[in-house]
């Protein structure tokens, strides 16, 4: 399995508009991190997890692939607001959008011209395929389990692949999601900022999680401005390693 983060911001982005901090105004390259999301690809599936504002942008920089199905964490603009550039992958066929019921609704709310029966020339096969929580289903033959977080009162998705699971935007998870993830090698987790935060976990909560589920590897994403190195020497301390969207990924069996 190889797992690329494409993504690794907040729903702002860094740098962030009108801010004037070191970071945001940096001309590294690793103090920029776009809204998050992943590609994840396995022995017979390609799957984006999440597709956001920036995906046009995230995808320009990689190779033109077949994408086999879209897992949907939640509704929010910054997780959905780029389905609608799947358009070119609908070469290579349909792109199923995997999402739990409230979402579907939602999106077919927000992009009704998508999903209604006949549909005009150019507008993309996204069909959207209902899931629920804790019933695994398959893209080709990799199942995927959806587990259930919190994001502060909203519940939302994530995501078991194989020995991989994939967390964003949380704050809480109930007892049975630690239970499925139980063994993976691989936790991508959010950990937004130092401060404490009504809707995401901060640092400390991230890697509380991180030392509970015991992933041989564990990644943080989901970071405002504020966590990164150049800005925050209590992060830097904590937190020796750097993952810069785009060029980001990982392999493991």
């Amino acid at each position: 399995m190889k797992v690329r983060i494409i993504g690794s911001g907040t729903s702002t982005g860094v740098p962030q508009i009108g801010c004037t901090c070191p970071v945001c105004t940096s001309s590294d390259l690793k103090d920029n991190r776009l809204r998050a999301s992943a590609i994840v690809e396995t022995d017979d599936a390609r799957i984006l997890i999440d597709c956001g504002p920036d995906f046009r942008t995230q995808v320009l920089r990689l190779p033109f692939e077949k994408i086999d199905g879209v897992l949907i964490t939640h509704e929010h603009y910054d997780h959905v607001g780029g389905l609608d550039d799947l358009r070119p992958f609908c070469r290579f066929g349909s792109v199923p959008i995997y999402a739990e019921n409230y979402v579907a609704q939602g999106l077919r709310l927000r992009m009704p011209y998508c999903f209604v029966d006949h549909r005009y020339p150019g507008v993309p096969d996204i069909p959207l395929q209902e899931i629920s929580v804790g019933q695994a289903f398959f893209v080709n033959h990799t199942e995927v389990l959806p587990l259930r977080v919190m994001h502060g009162r909203l519940p939302i998705l994530g995501y078991r692949i194989g020995q991989l699971g994939y967390i964003t935007d949380m704050l809480t998870m109930p007892e049975e999601s630690y239970e499925q993830l139980a063994g993976i090698d691989v936790l991508v987790v959010n950990a937004l900022r130092i401060a404490t935060h009504p809707t995401h976990q901060n640092l400390e909560e991230a890697l509380a999680v991180a030392q509970r589920i015991q992933a041989k590897k564990t990644y943080f994403i989901v970071m405002i401005w504020a966590c990164m190195p150049k800005l925050n020497g209590d992060f830097r301390r904590i937190f020796t390693w750097h993952l810069t969207d785009w060029k980001s990924f990982f392999n493991y069996r």
